[in-house]
């Protein structure tokens, strides 16, 4: 079996590069190999959804920018048989707190933001206070609000992409890789668990919190380690108005749900591996407490449904890495990384990917900082004051 590029992983982000790719050249012969096609541990269904403008670096910034305009084209883009798709979109903002000690941080990415082109908005406490009466800012310093950011679905997501892509000629594999076949500086095959053997002129690493074990079959380390978070469904029994999705710096983040609330506390500490285990106290024990201090109005709090996902996190700087060069491999690209913002930049670095790949360089964002040369160099580029 032959095909021109073979991407290793159907969540969101190996669905938005065979999506590209078609739409690029729809002649390109695509396979994506996805081992669970229930997506029942895979990461995009287990994410909160936020899509912001919210970053300190530039490539992220206008990833997001790509990525938020093309979801408001969405419902019509992926359209199959003139059925639109459904992501749930959800406008309704983003606004970042901080304490007086990050105020600086917050002010310089702001004026980053701004210069950009974003729409954002500098929040002194009062104003704050004065716009989302029920928050609490005595140990606040400031606050950025995004208006135009917001959430999705993200299952939506990955079925619009996956759906679009099936219906442009990609084909998805229900099988395992298994194994990789490396000649010289080239990928040549991959090996499946069938016992099928798929050979390729190119190959995405787009396993996710699973990348790691795709590099190993080449004898390739990298730093990127699965990392359990949890999503929490919760309710207010006592009225707050109507919120933005919050991130609080100190690691509380939440958007309204329904008749309730989604997020939680991620947190960095927690000990790496692939655990879908929940713990039944970290709600009370770490995301409740958050929240009363934040709304008092949560005091009266149901969690209703805890879900556990894995990030791909990256240890080496927490931005995605893309494109070719590990160990010398020509044509073994990364896509993984995203450390908690896959699903929104999964258009962005999507279109990025079929961009490398069919023209061999970055057109629409230039990408290239994120590439694997700086773990060669040992020179991180890392977001400040960002989660």
């Amino acid at each position: 079996m032959r095909s021109d590029v073979v991407v290793i992983g159907g969540g969101a982000i190996g669905a938005a590069v065979a999506y590209f790719l078609k739409l690029l050249d729809p002649n390109v012969e695509v396979i994506v190999v996805e081992r669970d096609p229930t997506y029942s541990q895979a990461s995009t269904p287990r994410a909160s959804g936020g899509i912001r403008r919210l970053f300190s670096l530039p490539e992220n910034i206008e990833l997001s920018k790509y990525s938020i305009g093309f979801f408001d084209e969405l419902a019509e883009t992926m359209a199959v048989d003139g059925v639109k798709a459904d992501i749930g979109l959800e406008k309704n903002g983003y606004l970042f707190i901080v304490p007086p000690s990050a105020t600086n941080i917050l002010k310089r990415n702001f004026d980053t933001q701004k210069q950009l082109g974003c729409n954002v908005i500098w929040l002194e406490t009062d104003e704050l206070k004065q716009k989302f009466p029920s928050i609490n800012v005595s140990d606040l310093g400031a606050a950025v609000h995004s208006p135009d950011d917001g959430w999705l679905d993200p299952y939506g997501v990955l079925m619009a992409f996956r759906n679009k892509a099936k219906s442009m000629g990609t084909e998805f594999m229900d099988d395992e890789i298994t194994g990789l076949v490396r000649e010289g500086n080239s990928v040549t095959a991959a090996k499946l668990k069938s016992g099928r053997q798929i050979k390729a002129s190119h190959f995405v690493n787009a396993a996710g919190a699973w990348a790691k074990e795709i590099c190993a079959m080449l004898d390739v380390k990298v730093p990127i380690d699965p990392l359990r978070r949890f999503e929490h469904y919760f309710e207010s029994q006592d009225p707050i108005e109507p919120l933005p999705y919050i991130k609080d710096t100190q690691g509380l983040a939440f958007r309204p749900e329904g008749n309730g609330y989604s997020g939680g506390v991620p947190t960095l500490a927690e000990p790496r591996g692939y655990n879908f285990d929940i713990d039944p106290h970290y709600f009370e024990n770490v995301v409740w407490p958050a929240l009363v201090h934040r709304f008092p109005q949560f005091e009266r709090t149901l969690c209703k449904n805890t879900l556990s996902g894995l990030y791909d996190q990256n240890e080496f700087d927490g931005n995605v890495i893309i494109g070719p060069g590990a160990d010398g491999l020509e044509n073994f690209h990364m896509l993984s990384g995203f450390s908690g913002h896959g699903l929104m930049h999964a258009p962005g670095c999507g279109r990025a990917m079929a961009e490398l790949l069919l023209k061999g360089r970055y057109e629409t964002i230039d990408l290239s900082r994120f590439g694997w040369e700086r773990l060669l160099n040992g020179i991180p580029i890392r977001e400040q004051g960002i989660i």
